[in-house]
């Protein structure tokens, strides 16, 4: 019989105190596998939904919160820009797309957050290799009072093509519930990012709606400050008079009252920028960002990097913090397994000292000890990632209920190729101490004994 076979009988003579000590190193290993999974889908959702483009273009504050707000639509945006200044910035040469985003309403049922926008943000990439899918009916956006909805939005809202909903604004409670209705013409396939989350509507509709469009003579005197141009009352009456015709502020559209609404009424949210060329893009696009740093009207965002320090100084932070709370745990196994089996040493003298006078030498029983040890920790990690991914696999859906992720419970993280080895070095140095116990075991007294 070799060491191994023995150490395992000894294990099962045991069987409650071992199972309890091999549960409390499975508990361990299962918060920290739950942890490394899911954080490893966090980060990767993060950082693939913010590089399919190269800047985002948006008012002055906070860049973060430009960051959070268009792409991953949670929070408030800042502010507005001009429509005028998204047409101008589209004609730069050096810009190969350019897609405004209107963002600020929500949707009545499941309060998913409404972005106006054009058909040409569905034929581009959401992440690098990856294309928008839609249904086979579906179309993106060809009307102007279309809508295409996400997958989660799709499934939680029940919602089917030619259904028709209204926009919200403010919140779902106790928002205003503008009169027009857009209608379902497309539902994505799920992407694993918050276009799942997303109800899109076509920019033409949206500028549309009731309210959505600013009046006249305050639309006219913003556009002005913003560019810095001089704006006398006999120009403003000339612009008023240029645009009355069109000017459908403060008026009851309503069921989809089509009119056509002046561009100085009009404002984006956002624009996404995609750069030309691929050799200088880099130094071109830094360049682009100090340009508009320098004119003071808007900023332009890099959005990797504010994901990147998100996930560097906050989310980084907490699962740093998790990590070590569940390797503490996992420690606090080891030393229960210590005790465990040193405290069944003094019950197991005679039985050592039986195997020693029968033959067995010291550094058979001092391998038998530690491999009981390295057992107990092995088991309990091998069952712990089972529990780990089994956990995930239960949360999943949950998950991606509340927050539209998409979670494969049998991904695995690189961490955890290297956990079984870490609990083997554990094992032997929790399993030393009674190892070298058994070790030193007298055999003539301990019989006398």
């Amino acid at each position: 019989m070799n060491t191994v076979t023995i150490a395992w009988k000894s294990i099962q003579q045991r069987r409650v105190s071992s199972l309890l000590t091999a549960l409390s190193v499975a508990l361990g290993v299962t918060l920290l596998v739950s942890v490394l999974v899911i954080n490893d889908v966090i980060d990767r959702m993060f950082n693939q939904t913010a590089s399919g483009y190269d800047l985002i273009v948006g008012a002055q504050g906070s860049p973060l919160q430009l960051v959070l707000s268009t792409v991953f639509r949670v929070g408030a945006p800042i502010e507005n820009l001009p429509y005028r200044y998204y047409t101008e910035l589209k004609k730069d040469p050096r810009i190969e797309e350019a897609i405004p985003f209107a963002i600020g309403d929500v949707t009545q049922k499941g309060a998913f957050p409404i972005v106006g926008t054009i058909p040409r943000y569905f034929a581009l990439e959401y992440i690098p290799g990856r294309h928008f899918r839609i249904n086979k009916e579906g179309k993106f956006l060809p009307g102007t009072w279309d809508a295409v909805i996400g997958s989660v939005v799709a499934k939680q809202n029940n919602w089917k093509m030619g259904d028709e909903f209204q926009l919200i604004h403010g919140s779902a409670e106790s928002g205003h519930v503008h009169d027009e209705k857009f209608k379902i013409v497309g539902i994505l396939a799920p992407t694993g990012t918050p276009n799942d989350r997303t109800v899109f509507v076509n920019l033409r509709g949206f500028y549309q709606v009731s309210g959505h469009e600013k009046p006249l003579d305050e639309a006219l005197k913003r556009e002005a400050a913003f560019f810095g141009e001089t704006l006398d009352e006999e120009k403003l009456k000339r612009l008023m008079k240029e645009n009355a015709a069109h000017d459908h502020s403060g008026h009851d559209h309503g069921h989809n009252h089509a009119h056509e609404v002046p561009d100085a009424q009009k404002e984006v949210t956002a624009i996404l920028v995609q750069m030309k060329g691929d050799r200088l893009r880099g130094f071109t696009t830094i360049k682009f960002q100090s340009e508009l740093k320098e004119a003071n009207q808007a900023m332009a965002v890099n959005p990797i990097r504010q994901i990147s320090w998100l996930m560097t100084n906050i989310v980084g932070n907490v699962r740093t913090m998790l990590i070590i709370l569940t390797s503490l745990i996992i420690v606090v196994s080891g030393v229960s397994i210590f005790v465990s089996i040193y405290n069944s040493m003094s019950d197991r003298k005679r039985e050592i000292a039986i195997m020693r006078a029968l033959g067995a030498g010291r550094t058979t029983v001092f391998s038998i000890i530690l491999s009981e040890s390295v057992l107990l920790c092995l088991g309990g990690g091998i069952l712990g990632i089972i529990l780990g991914h089994g956990l995930v696999f239960i949360a999943s859906p949950i998950i991606e209920a509340r927050s539209g992720l998409l979670i494969n419970p049998f991904a695995f993280s690189s961490i955890e190729l290297i956990l079984l080895p870490i609990l083997v070095v554990l094992a032997s140095l929790v399993g030393f101490i009674p190892a070298m116990t058994a070790y030193r075991t007298d055999v003539a007294s301990t019989l006398s004994d």
